[in-house]
C-alpha cells in the first residue's frame, strides 16, 4: 500500500537517503527542510520523479506544516528529522539548537496527531548525555553537566525533552516511535568545520588539508553506514508490528554498528584505505592533534538488541567495507 509520508529535514544526510528509499519502495514522500544545513543536491535524483516534492520553509512554520498535508493529500507517516546538528553548532549556538530541535518536535507532534498519522522520531544518543553506562541501552541514567561549563548539551538534552513529549504522545494514544541512529556516515555526510569525523577526515585528505585529531583520538564510536541507518528507519517508521506480533508505539530503537573504534584507530584506517590506492598520487595529510570539542563523549556504543529482535534489523556493512564504498564513491 502507498502511503503519504512527509519527512521534515528531508534534505539532510540522513532526510535525502531516506527519502530516496522512501520513493523507491513506492511512497509519496514530501522534503520539507529550511536548507540551513540541508542540499538540494542531495535531492538530485528525485527531482523530477512523480511521486516526490520538496518545500523549503521551517519545520516550525505551522502554516507549512499545514501546506505540506495539504500537498500530499492528507499524510499517514511523519518522519521527523529536522534539527540544527553538527557538533560545534551545540556549544556555538545553543539558542537556535534548542528553538529548533524543542519546538520543532511539538509542532509536527501536533501535525501529527491532528491526522491521526504514525510519528517516527530521530533522535540521537546525545539524548542520554555523558552517558556514564555503556552500551547504551533504554533505561540507562541520563546524565547532563554543567551549563555554566559548556553548552554542548543543548543537543542532547533538547533530544531528551524530545523523546518525553513524543511518549507523552504515544500515552494519549498516538502511534510514535523513536530512533536512535549512531554516527551515521557516507558520501553525502558534510566534512566541513560543522561536520561529522568520518567526512571531515576524508575531506582532509581529498583537500590536502591537515588531518585534526582531537584530544589524542582515544575517544570511541560505533560508525553505521548510511544504507544501515535508513534501513532502522524504514523498519521503524513502516512496520505495522513487531515480527512478534508485539506493538511499536512507544518504543525507543538504537540503530547503530556494534563494532566501537578510536579515532586514532579510524584516521589509520582512513590512511592506510588511501594508501593502498594506486590511483592516489597526491601527499597524505599532515595530522595534527588539536583539542576537542567541549563535552565531547568519551565512549559511545549502542546495544542495539531491541531493533533487532522487534525490527529484524543488523547493522549489516562493516567500518572496513563501509568507509571502501565512501571513499571510492569520492574519487568518481
Amino acid at each position: 500500500m502507498s502511503l503519504r509520508i512527509l519527512v521534515t529535514g528531508g534534505a539532510g544526510f540522513l532526510g535525502s537517503s531516506l527519502c530516496e528509499a522512501l520513493v523507491e519502495k513506492g511512497h509519496s514522500v514530501l522534503a520539507l527542510d529550511s536548507l540551513f544545513r540541508g542540499k538540494t543536491s542531495n535531492l538530485a535524483s528525485l527531482e523530477h520523479h512523480p511521486r516526490f516534492m520538496f518545500i523549503q520553509d521551517d519545520v516550525r512554520n505551522v502554516e507549512a506544516l499545514d501546506g505540506c498535508v495539504e500537498a500530499l493529500g492528507g499524510v499517514d507517516v511523519i518522519y521527523h528529522l529536522a534539527a540544527i546538528n553538527g557538533t560545534k553548532w551545540f556549544h556555538d549556538a545553543a539558542h537556535s539548537v534548542i528553538d529548533v530541535n524543542i519546538n520543532g518536535t511539538l509542532r509536527t507532534l501536533e501535525l501529527a496527531m491532528a491526522h491521526e498519522a504514525r510519528y517516527v522520531l530521530a533522535s540521537s544518543p546525545e539524548a542520554f548525555g555523558e552517558a556514564e553506562h555503556q552500551p547504551i541501552t533504554n533505561g540507562d541514567p541520563m546524565s547532563f553537566s554543567d551549563p555554566a561549563l559548556h553548552q554542548r548539551h543543548s543537543y542532547g538534552a533538547s533530544k531528551y525533552l524530545d523523546e518525553v513529549a513524543a511518549q507523552h504522545a504515544a500515552r494519549d494514544g498516538l502511534d510514535v516511535r523513536i530512533v536512535r541512529p549512531f554516527n551515521a556516515y557516507g558520501p553525502r555526510l558534510d566534512g566541513g568545520e560543522y561536520g561529522q569525523v568520518v567526512a571531515m577526515f576524508f575531506d582532509a585528505v581529498v583537500h590536502s588539508k591537515p588531518l585534526k585529531l582531537h584530544d589524542g583520538g582515544l575517544q570511541t564510536r560505533s560508525f553505521t553506514w548510511i544504507e544501515d541507518i535508513t534501513d532502522g528507519f524504514l523498519k521503524a517508521g513502516l512496520l505495522d508490528q513487531s515480527s512478534t506480533g508485539e506493538g511499536l508505539s512507544g518504543k525507543a530503537f538504537n540503530i547503530g554498528s556494534g563494532e566501537e573504534i578510536s579515532i586514532l584507530r579510524l584516521q589509520e584506517k582512513i590512511i592506510s584505505l588511501v594508501n593502498q590506492d594506486v590511483n592516489w598520487t597526491s601527499p597524505l595529510p599532515v595530522v595534527e592533534v588539536s583539542k576537542g570539542y567541549h563535552g565531547d563523549a568519551k565512549r559511545r556504543l549502542p546495544d542495539s538488541s531491541l531493533a533487532q529482535s522487534l525490527l529484524g534489523w543488523q547493522d549489516a556493512t562493516s567500518l572496513d567495507d563501509g568507509l571502501a564504498l565512501m571513499w571510492r564513491h569520492l574519487c568518481q
